[in-house]
């Protein structure tokens, strides 16, 4: 059965949908994909950048293909390979750091790759790695440090720094800084059995429309929500004084099944938003205010089949749902605090 693909463009505040051929992986076929034969072409992810202009995909050919989208058409302008399993996902960063790129897979590796704007020496987040000329990608760094397959990784939003959270089924999260041409990191473990899914709260808080952007030495608001395959939702928050990500409060319960995906709403309205996506063929909708000190209400949403991603508008008000049953839904809250489908796509 397909299942599409949810991603958003950082400008423009649209959802584009794509449909590779099978659903997306369970631990039995990730167990198939590391494999010495030459694996077949299944997508996994699609991307596109801030302006919507290029288009990174990966597959189970372990390459990483960027389209150069003009209009109704793409062009095929790189194909980036490199890592020795799938690919599962991929991530661009914000422009204001180049055109970069994060991918991860099968192999348990994290790579980085940008964009050349002129020729000479690539400066990595370690150093210098080799020349390059005008549009050509160069890997620049490489992040072997997970025991097992990196499911998904995620950029903070750009006031909050240069920070890149990956999640592996060897159950752990992985936080890394990039900054002054250097890099840090730091690991801990966040789900036993696996961690799916992992997505960044705003930079700034409910309820602050107008923020002034972060002074010198300020970290934002360094916060992510984790999903895994113990049906669990927990919330981490960077803390100044030992450097490191602690969970906010109890885990978020209620799921029957794997979540699959997670999805914290970019909205700095009122409350806060995080959608869920699981197994169990529901959707979640998780809410809290300033008001409710860390408590989170909860909805649901049902569908007749398991459900692999959740994604939210630029604008943080409409959420698309895709799952096994080869369908995109489109829900808006209502008036009365209900949410209510107001679009079905079908293939």
């Amino acid at each position: 059965m397909a299942t599409q693909v949810i991603t958003n463009s950082g400008h423009d505040d649209m959802i584009v949908r794509f449909a590779p051929p099978v659903s997306p992986v369970d631990s039995s076929s990730r167990q198939s994909s590391g494999g010495a034969e030459s694996p077949p072409f299944v997508a996994h992810d699609a991307v596109l950048d801030y302006y919507g202009r290029k288009l990174a995909t990966c597959s189970s050919d372990r390459t990483i293909k960027i389209f150069e989208i003009e209009g109704e058409t793409q062009r095929l302008i790189e194909t980036l390979k490199g890592h020795e399993g799938a690919v599962w996902c991929v991530a661009w960063a914000h422009p204001k750091y180049g055109n970069i790129l994060a991918s991860a897979g099968y192999d348990g590796k994290v790579f980085i790759w940008k964009e050349q704007a002129g020729g000479g020496s690539v400066s990595g987040p370690q150093g210098g790695v080799g020349g390059g000329a005008p549009g050509q990608w160069q890997r620049i760094y490489d992040f072997p440090l997970h025991k097992a397959s990196v499911n998904i990784v995620a950029w903070s939003p750009h006031e909050a720094g240069c920070l890149l959270a990956c999640a592996s089924s060897d159950g752990s999260v992985s936080v890394l800084e990039f900054k002054d041409n250097a890099v840090d990191h730091t690991t801990f473990a966040a789900h036993g059995l696996g961690v799916n899914s992992v997505s960044w709260a705003p930079a700034t808080s409910p309820g602050s429309i107008v923020s002034s952007a972060p002074g010198p030495g300020a970290v934002g608001n360094r916060r992510f929500v984790t999903g895994g395959s113990d049906n669990l939702l927990k919330i981490w928050a960077f803390d100044p004084a030992s450097q490191s990500y602690k969970q906010e409060r109890e885990p978020l319960a209620g799921h029957a099944d794997w979540v699959r995906d997670v999805a914290w709403s970019p909205t700095v309205l009122q409350k806060s938003y995080i959608a869920s996506a699981s197994q169990d063929k529901t959707v979640r909708i998780w809410t809290s205010d300033a008001a409710s000190a860390g408590q989170w209400d909860c909805k649901v949403l049902n569908f007749e089949a398991a459900v692999w991603r959740v994604s939210w508008s630029l604008s943080g008000n409409v959420l698309a749902v895709s799952g096994a049953d080869n369908k995109v839904t489109l829900w808006k809250e209502n008036l009365r605090g209900e949410w209510e489908c107001v679009k079905s796509i079908e293939e």
